[in-house]
Formats: structure tokens, sequence, C-alpha cells
């Protein structure tokens, strides 16, 4: 062979140890759905305090008879350990998925909205700006506190490059690049 020749040899231990990081950290995605989980349910918990849906629409405005009457944050905001909806918030991570939810029985009325009916055709009984309310239905609108909106995609997709990019870690800030 006339001319010149370049032979280069590649020294790929770097390149093999970040893959083997990779696929050790994609092997088992449960601890990145665990944060996606965590991120999730602080994320419906803020919701809940603006009193907005995962599109950031807000809720249905509260009954006004009912509002007059209400004291505190309502069985909606309560938090802590005697807490109502927003502070049974919690989440359940598995490899493939994450579950966000409650397991308060009020759950889903409040998520999807219905009528509450007596029971055996008999009537509702509950206490309303002072007055004693007896009724056979009550419509509970719509609240959406589950979901995932814009802001939650974006945290997703951080959430995953982050850990990405921390299995790549060593690997990756020891190469040299040319400029």
């Amino acid at each position: 062979m006339s001319g010149a020749v370049l032979i280069t040899r590649m020294d790929w231990s770097e390149a093999l140890a970040a893959f083997g990081r990779l696929e050790q950290a994609i092997a088992d995605p449960t601890p990145v759905m665990r944060a996606v989980g965590t991120g999730l349910v602080a994320s419906t918990q803020d919701r809940m305090d603006a009193g907005q849906d995962p599109d950031g629409a807000a809720w249905a405005a509260l009954n006004p008879a009912y509002a007059a009457g209400k004291r505190g944050p309502g069985i909606l905001r309560e938090s802590g350990m005697r807490g109502g909806l927003q502070g049974s918030i919690t989440h359940r991570a598995a490899r493939d998925q994450v579950e966000v939810g409650t397991n308060k029985i009020y759950g889903a009325i409040h998520q999807f909205g219905g009528v509450i009916r007596a029971k055996a055709g008999g009537k509702l009984a509950f206490r309303m700006g002072g007055r004693l309310i007896r009724t056979s239905s009550v419509t509970i609108p719509a609240r959406p506190y589950l979901g995932i909106s814009a802001d939650d995609r974006v945290m997703i997709l951080e959430v995953v490059e982050g850990a990405l990019d921390r299995a790549l870690g060593s690997g990756a800030s020891s190469v040299t690049r040319p400029r």
C-alpha cells in the first residue's frame, strides 16, 4: 500500500463499563418509578392546594351555603395523620408502572363526581350553613385531582434522564471530547 496509513486502536474499557452501568440501571427501573411516584404525589397535592385539575382548570366552586359555614381546609385539603383526601395520596411503584391514588372511600366521588343517594328510600341528613338539611340525594361535582399534567410529563422525563445520567456518570465524565 502506498501513501499514508493511520492505524487506531481503541480502548473500549470505559465505554463498556458505561454500558454495563446503563444495563444495570435499566434492568430494574423500580427505583426510577419510585422517584416518579414521589414526584406525582407532590404535584397532585400541589394541585389540590391550588384547587385545580391536572390540566390547570379550576375545580367547581363550593356550594355557597356550604362554603359560608366551612371551617378549615375541608375534607379534600386536610393533611397530616388525620388528614383528608390530600393527606392520603400515596404511590406504589413496580418495574413497569406507578400507581398514584388514595384509599379513602370518598376519593372516587371527588375525582369523577356523581350523585350520592340515601339508602332504602330514606333521607340524607347533614348540616349546612347552620341548618339541618334532609334530602334524598346530593350531587357532587367532579374535582379531578389525579392525572398527569404537562409539568408532570417534564418531571418524569427529568427523573428518567437523571437516572440515566447517574448510571453513565463516571464513564461519561472521564471521556475527553474534542472542541
